[in-house]
């Protein structure tokens, strides 16, 4: 009973450190320019399966809300309608944090994309994968501030699970249109999901400490 106390208790911290191992080593092999069997096995599964003229608008449609541009109209729309300029701020913040980590991690490793079976024309470094990273990440947030702050529970579910599979669907895409590798996305995945445990617990401790200090929010 005491292993499940504690595993209950800190079930965040040991999810951010397992995808921090799952992260730390896809980036082992990606530095030491290994082939991953996943990444040709991702693919194939993809081609097999989903590659079709009916399937590639959409799938470039889906790619596009894990842009730059629609991650900043998304922002803005936020920012107009959430009251709580807290958690406006809160959410540019996060944005902003979480583009500049993946820069940073694509400096640091630079491996090429695949240049293959590329549907879409793409620049700079593949891993991790941009799109999948900070798409996690923004409306990974997203999905925590609507699971917090909406009581209807109907609207909760629906806004929830249909930001999960939006995030799942970025991260295939960019593997469909052949931009990316397997391997690379899901390195996006891992590595959001770990950066979300700390800045939400962060962002939850500055939001309690404004509330003893008797701050409106």
């Amino acid at each position: 009973m005491k292993v499940k106390g504690f595993i209950i208790k800190n079930l965040k911290w040991i999810l951010l450190v397992i995808c921090l191992v799952g992260f730390f080593a896809l980036a082992k092999d990606v530095f030491n320019k290994e082939i991953i069997k996943g990444d040709i096995i991702g693919y194939k599964i993809i081609s097999d399966f989903l590659i079709s003229d009916f399937v590639t608008p959409i799938a470039k449609f889906i790619t596009n809300l894990g842009g730059s541009i629609a991650l900043i109209v998304i922002t803005i729309l936020l920012l107009i309608f959430i009251k709580n300029k807290k958690i406006g701020i809160s959410i540019i913040t996060n944005l902003c944090i979480i583009t500049g980590l993946n820069i940073t991690l694509k400096n640091i490793l630079q491996r090429h994309r695949p240049t293959d079976y590329r549907i879409i024309d793409e620049t700079g470094y593949s891993f991790p994968s941009g799109h999948s990273m900070i798409s996690m990440a923004f409306y990974g947030f997203i999905i925590y501030l609507i699971y917090k702050y909406i009581k209807n529970k109907y609207l909760k579910s629906t806004l929830i699970i249909f930001l999960s599979i939006l995030i799942i669907l970025i991260g295939i895409s960019r593997i469909y249109l052949g931009v990316h590798y397997t391997s690379d996305v899901l390195a996006g995945f891992l590595i959001s999901i770990s950066y979300l445990v700390i800045y939400i617990s962060t962002i939850n401790k500055l939001l309690e400490r404004d509330k003893k200090d008797g701050l409106e929010l």
